[in-house]
């Protein structure tokens, strides 16, 4: 071998020897970089657990301080951040009621109508129909005359399609329940003045106009002969519905998109009715408590960060943390803050992360219940709803740890606000003969996030204590705002009975 070519050699052994330490160290430099990100995004799921947490000791001071607003809403006009409005639904069904009612459910983009053959003590829904209505976009910001109108309309459709399996008793007119889910002020049980108009409707030539007397003219106009016997909203849809298959329901809560609850109180008792109400006698109370607020809550700041970008922000704080519609965003804030800090998905933030309500609860609750070996339904979620097409196990666990520490603690204050409500009625104690309490709750969130429902359950049995917690019972309650409407109309009927001639 000649000087050249050793020194060649040696050259480049020396160059591949300086490339395998640079390998060496540029390896040992990404593995230390990618133990700081894990570490970091270990830390901030941590953070948020300590943040989230609803042990019972405060779980109890939650339910304490709903009790106290309940007290104080009923005492005073606005004299509490939950408004305790009077429903006039002073009469529950029976399950004896009989003939043939129908039920009408705005509440969004679209509207159901229901008929239903009720058949009386011991037979009870005999049959019922119903059909779904898309509303035309422009009739959502146009006027009260073209909306009740084009509702007035679709309704005297379905009534003429009415099949023989139906039968209304001779000389009697047709009755409606009318579940209307915007913000009124009831005057009674069948009438009641829109306050403002949600979920994408604006409207203004109907505000501080009676809903009742609006769809009833529309009705009139259609040659439509049916009455409106009581206008509610869903919360009380359900607790009717409940009521009338178990005679122990006493509390009615909505878990879905929102949140509310509604349940029976005695009507003699509250001192702003006297001289408005009977002083003897049952009333449902629409508590609207998804205005609730305690310094007691567990808030976040993301929940901070969701409330202050909201349509309504200091409003609705305890709906913004236990209900459908914000679940998936919490956790959509949360991945990605574990984005930005601590590269969760790799050195580029997904685009798609950054959208505001891009993931739903349901989306939560399907990579919750993943029960894959490799999680397999999370990575694909994550793909779908986020664009990340690869990710780890480990990714994949904590972002199901986040799912988990998220909506348990939905759970958890929801179990409080129920909690709360039983202590106002004196049955969130043992003792003696205590009443069998049932609580009916609708709404997609309880009925399809089996980890939620679970775990509100077991938090209400933790809240409760054994002995008391053995005589209150959870009920899943479909349908409550169109059946529950009907049967209010048939429990609030003109006539004085249900017998068919």
């Amino acid at each position: 071998m000649g000087k050249a070519t050793a020194r060649a050699a040696v050259v480049c052994g020396a160059a591949a020897a300086m490339a395998a330490v640079a390998l060496v160290v540029w390896r040992r430099r990404t593995r230390s970089e990618e133990t700081l990100r894990w570490a970091r995004a270990e830390e901030m799921v941590s953070e948020l657990e300590e943040m989230s947490a609803a042990p019972v000791e405060k779980l109890r001071r939650v339910a304490d301080g709903m009790a106290e607003e309940m007290n104080a809403g009923l005492e005073v006009e606005g004299g509490s951040k939950i408004k305790m409005l009077i429903t006039y639904v002073d009469n529950l069904p029976t399950g004896s009621e009989k003939g043939l009612f129908y039920a009408l459910d705005l509440g969004g983009t679209n509207f159901r109508v229901m008929r239903v053959q009720l058949g009386g003590e011991g037979r009870h829904v005999v049959k019922r129909e119903s059909r779904e209505v898309s509303i035309p976009r422009e009739l959502m910001v146009g006027s009260s005359t073209g909306l009740f109108g084009f509702i007035a309309s679709e309704l005297k459709k379905f009534v003429d399609s009415e099949g023989e399996d139906f039968h209304l008793s001779v000389g009697k007119q047709r009755e409606l329940g009318f579940t209307f889910s915007f913000p009124v002020r009831q005057t009674s049980v069948a009438s009641g003045t829109l306050i403002k108009w949600t979920k994408g409707f604006s409207i203004d030539d109907a505000l501080g106009e009676d809903v009742v007397a609006e769809l009833t003219k529309a009705m009139e106009k259609e040659d439509l002969d049916m009455r409106v016997a009581a206008l509610v909203n869903d919360t009380v849809g359900t607790l009717a519905g409940g009521r009338y298959y178990d005679e122990d329901v006493v509390v009615a809560v909505i878990l879905g998109t929102g949140t509310n609850a509604a349940y029976v109180e005695r009507a003699h008792s509250i001192p702003k009715w006297q001289g408005l109400l009977p002083k003897s006698g049952d009333m449902v109370i629409n508590m609207e408590w998804g205005n609730f607020t305690s310094s007691h809550l567990p808030i976040t700041e993301y929940d901070r960060e969701l409330d202050a970008e909201s349509l309504n922000p200091g409003e609705q704080i305890f709906e913004k943390l236990i209900s459908g519609m914000y679940l998936g965003d919490i956790v959509r804030r949360v991945l990605l803050k574990m984005a930005e800090e601590a590269a969760f998905f790799g050195d580029t933030i997904p685009p798609k992360l950054r959208n505001h309500f891009n993931l739903s609860s349901q989306d939560v609750s399907v990579m919750h219940h993943d029960a894959t070996p490799d999680l397999r339904i999370v990575g694909n979620k994550l793909k779908e709803k986020i664009g990340v097409a690869d990710t780890s196990l480990k990714t994949r666990k904590m972002v199901v740890e986040v799912c988990d520490i998220i909506a348990k603690r939905g759970a958890r204050l929801a179990a409080a606000g129920i909690a709360g409500v039983l202590k106002k009625l004196g049955r969130d104690t043992a003792g003696g003969d205590k009443k069998r309490t049932v609580v009916a709750i609708d709404g997609a969130l309880f009925e399809h996030y089996t980890i939620f429902s679970q775990c509100l359950e077991s938090t209400l049995r933790e809240l409760l204590g054994e002995e008391a917690s053995r005589s209150v019972v959870i009920k899943l309650a479909n349908d409550g705002s169109g059946l529950g409407a009907a049967l209010l109309a048939a429990s609030h009927s003109q006539y004085n009975d249900f017998e068919e001639p």
